[in-house]
């Protein structure tokens, strides 16, 4: 399913973590004279800027482009040789990777085709995909002949190719799109929650936002409306809130309709690690549950925390900060 650049942040997959020996620490992504590293939580340089591109560590391997994706460890060995025209982070011990196709605006492609890797690189599952998602609960969606299923950890089709979308599973169900409409099914293919929602959001703590005429409320994982459709816009839920706009501005209810902290963000997005990025006057902060501003609004993008540390952006450069606020990696482009 397509995301917003807003889906992503609520998504939080813009860091990642990795565990290195005995002592844990956290790698992630930085740019440097156009060149991609990794650096520590304590804003130390741990792998030199060597790379075309470089996405976030899962499962102790992160995908970077030298002309072709591969895999390096913590240490920035390459363990997997560039040889992907695409390559995703690791999800349930497998990864998507794209042999072929070719570019299309808007960071598309065409052509081509998708399989899945383990850690050492060596396919599990042959590419003959079109398209392809992460791995959760054992199932990932795939696509073929212009239509989505699922298929397992070994590459068997258990859910026939016969939607229009599909998204990951979470918490047991999964979205689908059938003739315009939106629903869930379950990991055996049953559609547990018939398509009857003009959008529909994954399933956290028990709940999935829903829109019905116009309108986002939350379902429960029998189909049944827990909070009546209201708002114009819906985030997950996260430790028992989620973010939901009312006319041009946002705030935060909890697991009942009931606002914990009203109305009165540009923009906001769920909780990580207890503080959420809002928007406040064209410039991002951070929050607590309470709606008090931890870190004041500074900045031009805000990601989630992850790891005790948030990427941010100003005057187009890219930097990290911890939860107080102070800037651990400098922005650099």
């Amino acid at each position: 399913m397509k995301n917003s650049w807003k889906s992503v942040l609520l998504a939080l997959v813009i860091l990642g973590p990795i565990s290195l020996g005995a002592a844990p620490k956290v790698l992630y992504p930085v740019v440097v004279d156009g060149r991609s590293g990794f650096v520590s939580n304590s804003g130390e340089l741990v792998i030199n800027p060597q790379f075309d591109k470089a996405d976030v560590f899962s499962e102790g391997q992160a995908a970077v482009r030298l002309d072709k994706w591969g895999y390096v460890d913590g240490a920035g060995k390459m363990t997997i040789n560039p040889q992907f025209d695409k390559a995703d982070a690791f999800s349930d011990g497998l990864a998507a990777v794209r042999i072929g196709g070719a570019p299309t605006p808007f960071n598309g492609f065409s052509g081509g085709r998708f399989g899945y890797i383990n850690p050492e690189g060596k396919y599990v599952i042959n590419p003959q995909f079109d398209d392809a998602g992460k791995f959760a609960s054992g199932l990932a969606a795939v696509k073929m002949g212009g239509r989505w299923g699922f298929a397992d950890k070994t590459g068997k089709i258990v859910i026939n190719p016969q939607f229009d979308e599909a998204g990951p599973f979470s918490d047991g169900l999964a979205v689908i799109k059938l003739a315009g409409r939106f629903g869930y099914a379950d990991a055996g293919g049953k559609t547990v929650i018939n398509p009857q929602f003009e959008r529909a959001q994954t399933f956290s703590e028990g709940l999935a936002g829903v829109r019905v005429a116009g309108r986002w409320g939350f379902v429960d994982k029998t189909g049944t409306i827990t909070v009546n459709p209201q708002f114009d816009e819906v985030g997950c839920f996260v430790k028992g809130l989620a973010p939901v706009r009312q006319a041009k501005r946002w705030g935060y209810i909890d697991a009942g309709g009931k606002f914990v902290v009203n109305p009165q963000f540009d923009e906001a997005a769920s909780f990580s690690e207890g503080l959420a990025q809002v928007r406040q006057s064209g410039r991002w902060g951070y929050v607590d549950k309470s709606g008090k501003f931890v870190v004041n609004p500074q900045f031009d993008e805000a990601a989630s925390f992850a790891d005790g540390l948030a990427r941010v952006k100003v005057s187009g450069r890219t930097g990290y900060i911890n939860a107080t606020g102070k800037m651990v990696w400098n922005p650099s482009k």
